[in-house]
């Protein structure tokens, strides 16, 4: 009976410990990197969050702004070239509206606001910060709507602090606290969706929700959870929004497991496909892994007429070790999803 017994433990224990193959609803599709930016040149964990601004001129180029979280902002061209650096201390997540920036910064627990400007020499400027209140803000994304520019920041402890600002290049930055919502655990990637009055907030361990921002009395509602085997995995991290004015698209970074999930921008959300991300055709430009922060633009750009997708690498090649940001062209994930 006791070797019954120690046989029967014995062979429960190897199939607990048995690893089970992940069941996904769509097929993963591999999509080559199209260039790289200049790396962060180190050791550690440092490129965090991108953000594309569009350039409105013919005189200045289109920008990437990049986070280094232990020691500011990077600007860099669509090239990859570096072009500036903003010594401004540990910022997390950065998004932008318009000609303003705005980023989540750890090192004094504040909102860090920047103005893109025409010049040449200094394409950003730092131009103010706002206190939070809050031991370390984690994400951040910027929204403009009819009452101006508002701020989503979010917390290791499932806040989100949505900050309403005014911006005077003549005055300081003014910005009030308009709400606070209290989700389940750790968050980080947010993206405002301004024409639906939504705000898309990812937490890590649980999938994506979405808020009616504007209305006060809104709960968040359940896009989709890491359970329901679409793609999502923990840790759920950079979210952004290829737009369009009748469809586009939510990308969502399942770190964890190297890919991307795309979804419907319109209601019900569907999940349209996933993908990863490849070494470039050349074998120039190498292939991404555990991407964080992640952003998208639909606007036609020089060399790439679909829009843009910047998305941060840990490993350049190796872990950890000169970290960048890899550039891909939307075209290509159109093509692989069957996208519209």
């Amino acid at each position: 009976m006791i070797r019954l017994l120690l046989a029967s433990t014995t062979a429960f224990t190897i199939s607990a410990c048995a690893t089970v193959p992940e069941v996904l609803s769509f097929e993963i599709h591999s999509i080559p990197a199209s260039t790289e930016t200049d790396p962060m040149t180190g050791i550690g964990d440092r490129a965090d969050d991108p953000a594309i601004w569009v350039s409105d001129s013919d005189d200045q180029p289109t920008l990437i702004l990049g986070t280094n979280k232990e020691d500011g902002l990077h600007v860099y061209d669509l090239s990859g070239r570096e072009l500036q650096f903003l010594n401004i201390g540990m910022v997390n997540n950065v998004d932008l509206r318009g000609r303003y920036a705005v980023a989540s910064n750890d090192e004094n627990e504040a909102l860090s606001w920047f103005n893109i400007t025409h010049s040449v020499d200094q394409p950003v400027i730092h131009i103010g910060d706002t206190p939070v209140k809050k031991t370390e803000p984690y994400g951040v994304c910027l929204g403009h709507d009819a009452d101006g520019l508002i701020a989503a920041t979010t917390y290791k402890d499932g806040l989100v602090q949505l900050w309403r600002a005014s911006v005077d290049k003549d005055k300081p930055i003014n910005t009030v606290l308009e709400r606070t919502v209290q989700l389940p655990s750790k968050l980080e990637g947010c993206v405002f969706d301004e024409t639906q009055e939504l705000l898309f907030i990812g937490e890590e361990a649980f999938g994506i929700w979405s808020l009616a921002y504007r209305d006060a009395s809104s709960e968040a509602q359940i896009v989709d959870r890491i359970e329901d085997s679409n793609g999502l995995v923990e840790d759920t991290e950079g979210l952004s929004i290829w737009w369009a004015q009748n469809g586009g698209y939510l990308i969502a970074s399942a770190q964890e497991a190297d890919r991307y999930v795309v979804y419907d921008r319109l209601p019900p959300h569907a999940p349209r496909g996933v993908f990863s991300i490849a070494a470039s055709a050349d074998g120039t430009v190498d292939g991404v892994t555990h991407t964080d922060g992640l952003d998208v633009v639909s606007s036609a750009l020089p060399g790439y007429p679909s829009g843009l997708l910047v998305v941060q690498d840990d490993a350049n090649p190796d872990s950890e070790v000169d970290q960048n940001f890899k550039l891909v062209d939307w075209r290509a994930v159109m093509a692989a999803l069957g996208l519209e």
